[in-house]
């Protein structure tokens, strides 16, 4: 059985999740729940639930997702490049990190954040070792202890992508609460009314 609140499954390359992150926070501390943060394999999920890499998506699905994340960034007020100079590079190091983080006990937010703002913002490589090692010294973490605990946590990035999928996720950013999820920064208003009716219930 899952741990009571949201359960956040999340790609560490999503621009949407970048967008979504801290209405999400501001959504769980209205209502006093938990985030179980954790990072998927959304390729692979995508290989396993029929979804299409954008690379791989026509030239109409790729400019309307820009349109998109334009009008998104209008309303939201925030800034996102959509054709960053690297775009969708492999995510296993940076969700390693997070998820050791995690584990830990330590707060997270911030982490995950500045690394979708390196690459959606900054236009800086992810998979880079050497520029994540700078985005955790900016968070004041010991890249000596914490690179070793990334490599341990790889079990757990394929067991959250595994649950993920279970769940019924196939996109990023992914929600589900009281088993019931909701797909996309677009939905954290229905999420957020999930949890109020929810709570007036018990």
């Amino acid at each position: 059985m899952k741990a009571p609140g949201i359960h956040y499954y999340f790609w560490m390359n999503s621009d949407w999740a970048y967008l979504g992150a801290d209405r999400l926070e501001a959504i769980a501390h209205k209502h006093g729940v938990p985030i179980h943060y954790k990072p998927v394999d959304l390729p692979q999920a995508y290989a396993r639930t029929g979804g299409v890499l954008l690379g791989q998506r026509s030239p109409e699905r790729q400019a309307y997702r820009i349109a998109e994340l334009q009008r998104w960034c209008r309303k939201l007020g925030v800034h996102v490049n959509p054709t960053p100079r690297f775009m969708c590079p492999d995510a296993t190091l940076a969700s390693t990190l997070v998820i050791a983080v995690n584990q830990a006990g330590l707060p997270v937010l911030d982490l995950y954040k500045a690394i979708l703002r390196a690459q959606w913002c900054e236009d800086q490589d992810i998979s880079d070792p050497a520029q994540l090692a700078q985005i955790l010294r900016a968070q004041e973490l010991d890249t000596d202890y914490w690179f070793p605990q990334a490599a341990k946590a790889k079990p757990q990035y394929q067991d959250h992508t595994e649950e993920a999928i279970a769940a019924g996720v196939f996109g990023s950013p992914s929600y589900v609460y009281q088993g019931e999820l909701f797909w996309g920064q677009d939905r954290l208003d229905m999420l957020d009314h999930a949890i109020e009716l929810h709570t007036e219930s018990v």
